[in-house]
């Protein structure tokens, strides 16, 4: 996953936040979290859905039965750093309770169908965080 994220990032920065591939036309931003346990920055390219001031973030992993390694250096870290095309912005992380998270991943589903068929593809419920400026 690593070599797929570098040439993500690489490709974003190179090209003002636009990539081909599986997240052509999608909206991208890039994701500076410190490690939960190294403290240590790390980058993760992910599909967010803006709302309003806030940019969506689903910790989806694809389905996976946990959440990714970003979601947990949220959860202990929420102070962070996102790149959205050529802007770089610091946010504040917060996990959207339930009613707004069921109607956020809905209107995620509806735009990128592939959300819908995480979500059917593990037991848990996906979380979703909204990265406000700070």
């Amino acid at each position: 996953m690593s070599d797929f994220n570098d040439r993500v990032i690489a490709e974003f920065r190179a090209h003002h936040g636009k990539v081909g591939g599986n997240f052509e036309g999608a909206p991208l931003l890039l994701l500076h979290s410190v490690g939960a346990k190294s403290g240590q920055t790390r980058v993760s390219p992910m599909m967010y859905l803006p709302d309003g001031d806030r940019f969506l973030v689903f910790a989806s992993k694809a389905g996976a039965p946990d959440n990714p390694d970003w979601y947990h250096n949220l959860k202990a870290n929420p102070d962070a750093t996102i790149e959205v095309g050529d802007d770089t912005l610091d946010v504040r992380a917060e996990e959207l309770p339930r009613a707004e998270r069921d109607e956020k991943y809905a209107q995620q589903a509806a735009l990128y169908p592939g959300f819908a068929d995480y979500e059917k593809k593990t037991d848990r419920v996906i979380p979703v965080l909204a990265l406000t400026r700070r």
